[in-house]
Formats: C-alpha cells, sequence, structure tokens
C-alpha cells in the first residue's frame, strides 16, 4: 500500500466555472446582495419544489431568523437534538427561549421520537429536526406527534394561531438535494434552513438559506419580506431597490440584523447549481464503494439510499462496534499517521462547556453518547478520486486490524 501524504477531510469543490462566475459579478455593478442572489434563491425554490427561498450569510442565521418571525422568545421553549451541532441550538438561545435537547434512540442518530413526546408542554413553540449526514429525519412522525399534542399548544401571535401547533423545523444544513418519500428537503418540514459553508456538497463559501412550504394562512410575499427586513437592519428597501432613479429614501422598520448573502457568495452558488446533480452522483458513488467494501467489518454504517429515501451524501458516519471513546481517538491518529484525516459528528452537546453552563448533563442523554463515543467520519467530497477512496479503505481495514478489532 503505497503512502499517499495527505487526504484532506472536506476540502471545496470549485472549479473554473464558479471561478468565472464570481469574476463576472465582480466586474459587473452588483457584489453585494443584487440580481445573482435573488436568481440564487429562484434556483433554490425550483429545485425545492417551494415557492420562496431567502438566502442569508448562514444557515445559523436563517434558523434564528426564522424563530423571529415566528415570534418565539422568552417564556418560550425549542426542542432540539443533544446529538447535533450547536448552530442547531444556538439560535433558540440567541432568541430568549429555552432549549430542551432531546437524546437520540437508541443505535440512532435520531431523535427518539417517544421521549420527545414527552418533552412537549404548553410552552414548546417549535421542534427542530436535524438532517444529520443528509438523511432526512422521519418528519411525518415529528408532524404526528406535533398534532397529536396540539390541544396543549399555546399561540402567542397570528402566526402561531394560524399553524394551530407546534411548528416544525428542518436543520438541513447536511441536506441540500436530500429526499424522502420523493418529496426533496426543503418541502417537508414546516421550515427548512441549509448551509452553505465551505465544508458543505453546495457551497457559496459561507451562507445559508431558508424555504418553506405553502399553507393557506402564508403570505409568502409578506414572509419573505419579513425576513429581508430582519436580515437588513430594518431597512425596508435594500441597495438594488434604492439604486433607481429618485430612489434613495427609506426606512427603518425595526433594530433588527445584518445577515444577508451577496452577489459574490451566490455567483459561487449558481455555478454549483448547474452541476450539483454530478457532484451528488459521485458521492453515493464513493458510499456506496465504502458500503461493499466494510459489509463484513464489525461496524455499523448509515442507509443512505433505498427505495423510500435518498440522502444528499454529505457524510460518512460509521461507527465501529465495542469500542470506546479512547480507542476511537487512537483509530484516528492512526490514520492520521497515514496521511488520512477523519473527524468525529458529532460531539453530543451535553458534553459541551456552553451547554454544561446551561445545566446539561450527559448522563442524561446515555443513547447520544454511545452513538458518539465509537463514532469515526470518513473523507466524502466530490473531489475524492477513486484511487483516494481505495486507500483510506485499504487505511481503514488495516488501523482495525492494527488494534484487533477484525
Amino acid at each position: 500500500m503505497k503512502k499517499i501524504n495527505n487526504i484532506p477531510f472536506s476540502p471545496p469543490d470549485i472549479g473554473e466555472n464558479e471561478i468565472e462566475e464570481v469574476v463576472d459579478t465582480l466586474k459587473g455593478s452588483w457584489i453585494t446582495t443584487g440580481p445573482k442572489t435573488k436568481k440564487f434563491e429562484e434556483e433554490i425554490s425550483n429545485f425545492c419544489n417551494t415557492n420562496k427561498t431567502v438566502c442569508l450569510n448562514s444557515a445559523t442565521a436563517a434558523l434564528e431568523l426564522t424563530l423571529r418571525v415566528l415570534g418565539i422568545g422568552e417564556g418560550d421553549e425549542v426542542i432540539v437534538p443533544a446529538y447535533t451541532y450547536t448552530a442547531s441550538a444556538s439560535p433558540v438561545y440567541h432568541v430568549g427561549a429555552k432549549i430542551v435537547l432531546c437524546d437520540t434512540a437508541p443505535n440512532s442518530f435520531e431523535m427518539d421520537y417517544d421521549k420527545l413526546k414527552n418533552l412537549i408542554t404548553s410552552k414548546t413553540k417549535a421542534i427542530i429536526g436535524v438532517d444529520i449526514a443528509g438523511i432526512i429525519a422521519d418528519y411525518d412522525k415529528i408532524l404526528e406527534i406535533v398534532e397529536q399534542k396540539k390541544i396543549h399548544f399555546k399561540p402567542k401571535n397570528e402566526i402561531q394561531k394560524n399553524f394551530g401547533r407546534i411548528i416544525v423545523i428542518a436543520d438541513s444544513a447536511h441536506g441540500f438535494g436530500a429526499k424522502r418519500r420523493n418529496h426533496p428537503s426543503g418541502s417537508i418540514a414546516d421550515f427548512t434552513t441549509f448551509s452553505f459553508h465551505a465544508v458543505k456538497n453546495l457551497t457559496t463559501a459561507e451562507g445559508g438559506a431558508v424555504t418553506w412550504r405553502d399553507r393557506d394562512f402564508l403570505d409568502n410575499n409578506k414572509l419573505y419580506k419579513e425576513y429581508q427586513l430582519l436580515s437588513l437592519h430594518g431597512q425596508n428597501k435594500d441597495a438594488l431597490h434604492k439604486n433607481g432613479l429618485g430612489n434613495w429614501e427609506y426606512d427603518i422598520i425595526g433594530l433588527y440584523y445584518k445577515c444577508n448573502m451577496t452577489d459574490i457568495m451566490a455567483s459561487i452558488g449558481l455555478a454549483q447549481m448547474k452541476r450539483y446533480s454530478k457532484m451528488m452522483e459521485k458521492r453515493h458513488k464513493i458510499i456506496d464503494k465504502y458500503n461493499e467494501a466494510f459489509k463484513d467489518l464489525p461496524v455499523s454504517l448509515l442507509n443512505h439510499h433505498d427505495d423510500d429515501h435518498i440522502s444528499s451524501g454529505h457524510l460518512y458516519l460509521v461507527r465501529i462496534n465495542n469500542i470506546n471513546e479512547e480507542i476511537r481517538n487512537k483509530i484516528i491518529i492512526r490514520m492520521a499517521e497515514y496521511g488520512v484525516s477523519t473527524n468525529v459528528h458529532y460531539k453530543p452537546l451535553p458534553m459541551m462547556t456552553a451547554y454544561k453552563n446551561l445545566g446539561f448533563d450527559i448522563k442524561k442523554y446515555p443513547n447520544s453518547y454511545n452513538q458518539y463515543q465509537n463514532e469515526i467520519t470518513l473523507p466524502l467530497y466530490s473531489k475524492l478520486t477513486m484511487k483516494e477512496v481505495d486507500y483510506i479503505i485499504d487505511c481503514f481495514i488495516k488501523t482495525l486490524k492494527e488494534f484487533d478489532l477484525c
């Protein structure tokens, strides 16, 4: 096995088309929020089979603004999986609501839906599901639960009253392009947020978006405008609309925030959209190759595609059976010595200092800890060559043998 010196974990897939699109923007009249951002929003809506999309500077901003649009704040509770990255939960804290963490089901990266039922109170205003690794969570089950619990729901404003139940939000930071029962991510939960960070399947360097399902009681244009106000200091005209002749005057509707997407960022996204289906196809070829190589090993693998669903192929999570955190960490170091960068997704939130300071204790989330202690994430991205994939496979199997695990 000839050593390959360095296989990074998740570099962005940027080509000449992305570069040319950005250069075109830099040579034009608009580099901040303008026509390319609007076009990117339209393409996302078409891709997700939704009516409106708002592009922002991160998925975290998209989630926070969604909570604010829904009027969620002090005195409210929002349920979030314990097994996720902080960006799924910190926006709840930002708006002044209480974070309620839900453990995973045994041997699963998804929330325990039975435990979820018991966490719902009259203060619960939203549930945030997480599409970990790009596999869409069971929002049908979550929606079924909130329907069962709607008698306890106490709305605080008109939009909550119109929903008449807890609102279901998908943190689909990993899930752009995933489908469940032939429905794309973005069209399943009430609201869906995406990330276009540099490590994501489709990137704008930094960036995110939010889209939502049509409802008879939702005025999509009004909702879109609310997001715009929240993301641009409460200013009732963005720079694009102020640029019309004699159209300089504007008002500040509220003391809001600054988290808009720029046309430079959108340019990268527009170029990526043109080849995104091929990028996803490459990811699934790598997944299939990994699955075949590891099928007889003492590991647990995720189901990325079957007749019911297809993931976005964002992450390749592997749980190595019957090992603890210490051995897992030694395996990561050994893989690095072979030149293969790996990662862990995720260290549960109750293990983090900020969440400990809020009173969370990992002992109350045993299933999440069990998922974490033996999990390792292998490289999975569209720039990987099949030669590199073969090398990663060889290194992983060799490492397991070195630790007497197979």
